[in-house]
């Protein structure tokens, strides 16, 4: 009997260290998997970033994904799609004398040339030129305002609650903000057009208008020239929104789209957007869970605006304190020296009464 507990006491701690051995190499590929996605967010220096499965819509990857922050060129992307659904590609468009002052990137249209939508559509998304942004805009709406708005109620019909646009082309402005994953639905519906699909994946191309000028248009996507899976993408810059872009990428029937706002330069850009890709794409493959992560400090950089104004107006408000304080402090020595001389009146007077009294009583004395 003893013996048979001790054999049943042996098998059951044999069946304990052989589940305890099996659940490590678990447990370490959990470890390491988690290690990995500290260190790559470590290592991602744009304050927003998204990695996206094309086909779900699924978030594999992300950083700050809602933090609101300026689009840049970015913006074009939504040009682009509202031109695909509102214009005719081999229509033609005058440019106007308007179109011409658009600064700073410019294809160099002249005034009164006639250009064809497509033809702009490639200026505004390989050389991101402003020029044919505002062109697109005036040749669906009648003007970019009208076009903004637009823009706007696409946004909305697209179900992105934290995007706004002020104008076509993505110069900083007021009240225009997107976010990583916003961008990063922006750039899937846009795959929808193999036109813009077409576009976006384009190194060169030489491009003429109606009048014969002849324009040479190379892609601002600098990883269509080293990245082999990449479909294409579209970037920004300006300063206030630093180092922007959004790309898709095909490997083996699997599309990940990969958005970054806010990147500090564009070797930067370029070296985390390709870490992304990879990153999506190993995600995929083994089924792994998604990665979130919200840094502090990157939400703070949009209230350092705010804050030094704040400190400023309280600055203000204690240095009108003080002004207050003296004028009240000199009030108080006005007053002081008021009494002091009314005192001296009140004085004066009692002596001259005393005075008075003492002569009349001499005077008196005198008579008696």
């Amino acid at each position: 009997m003893n013996m048979e507990r001790k054999f049943k006491i042996q098998d059951l701690r044999f069946k304990i260290q052989k589940k305890v051995l099996l659940s490590i190499p678990i447990f370490l590929f959990l470890i390491f998997n988690l290690l990995l996605s500290i260190s790559l967010a470590d290592d991602i220096n744009a304050r927003s970033a998204v990695v996206m499965e094309e086909s779900t819509g699924r978030i594999l990857y992300a950083k700050n994904p809602n933090l609101r922050l300026p689009p840049a060129s970015t913006t074009k992307l939504m040009t682009a799609i509202l031109v695909m659904e509102n214009a005719d590609l081999s229509e033609s468009t005058s440019i106007s004398k308007h179109i011409t002052h658009v600064a700073p990137l410019k294809a160099g249209f002249k005034e009164g040339d006639e250009v064809t939508i497509e033809t702009l559509l490639y200026a505004a998304l390989l050389e991101s030129a402003n020029d044919a942004a505002v062109a697109l805009a005036e040749a669906v709406a009648g003007s970019e305002q009208q076009f903004v708005n637009l823009m706007n109620k696409k946004a909305v019909a697209m179900g992105l609650t934290d995007t706004r646009f002020i104008n076509s082309h993505g110069l900083p402005g007021p009240g225009q903000y997107t976010t990583a994953f916003d961008l990063a639905r922006i750039m899937r519906y846009a795959l929808r057009y193999p036109k813009l699909r077409e576009i976006i994946g384009t190194r060169v191309a030489g491009v003429l208008t109606e009048g014969g000028n002849e324009l040479f248009l190379k892609n601002t996507n600098r990883l269509l020239w080293s990245e082999e899976d990449l479909i294409g993408g579209k970037t920004g810059y300006t300063r206030q929104a630093r180092h922007c872009f959004v790309c898709a990428a095909e490997r083996e029937k699997e599309t990940v789209i990969v958005a970054l706002l806010g990147s500090p330069s564009r070797s930067t850009l370029w070296r985390e957007a390709e870490e992304l890709i990879g990153r999506g794409f190993q995600v995929i493959a083994n089924n792994e869970e998604a990665v979130i992560f919200f840094t502090k400090a990157d939400y703070d950089f949009l209230n350092m605006k705010k804050a030094s104004y704040k400190k400023k107006s309280k600055f203000k408000i204690k240095s009108s304190k003080l002004k207050k304080k003296k004028k009240m402090i000199a009030n108080k020595r006005v007053k002081h020296k008021k009494s002091k001389v009314a005192k001296k009146k009140i004085r004066t007077k009692v002596v001259k009464l005393r005075n008075y009294k003492v002569a009349k009583k001499i005077e008196n004395g005198n008579k008696g």
